[in-house]
């Protein structure tokens, strides 16, 4: 399959106007940026390491950002004036009723804490 497309090419080649040296090493060199560019981005999605720290950081922002939301939430009454009797209760109800609606979210904040625990216990000084 492959020998036949390339005779095929290499037919058209010759059959073709005679491209000068100076064409045929632009060519070459278009060709090579685009095979560089094909093997720089094949690299990169198989780079999963990096492609796993992307990830985490991009679950730790959303993250952070809910927290933030439901602490801002927490210090505030329905009326948007701080509460100073039963904002306890009040927020611990909140934060169930959030973490009912978001699961993922909720176990994707438990996995990295679980995990960062885990390696923090089971990591050796040297």
């Amino acid at each position: 399959m492959g020998q036949d497309e390339s005779q095929e090419r290499a037919q058209q080649l010759t059959a073709e106007d005679p491209k000068s040296a100076a064409q045929l090493r632009a060519e070459i060199e278009d060709v090579r940026a685009d095979l560089g560019d094909t093997a720089a981005a094949l690299a990169a999605k198989t780079d999963v390491k990096t492609r796993a720290r992307e990830k985490a950081e991009e679950l730790k922002r959303a993250a952070n950002e809910r927290k933030d939301d439901l602490l801002s939430k927490v210090g505030r009454s329905p009326s948007g004036s701080t509460s100073t009797s039963g904002g306890a209760g009040s927020a611990v109800a909140r934060a169930k009723t959030t973490a009912r609606q978001n699961p993922v979210l909720v176990a994707a904040v438990g996995s990295l804490i679980g995990g960062f625990a885990i390696g923090r216990l089971t990591r050796r000084d040297t």
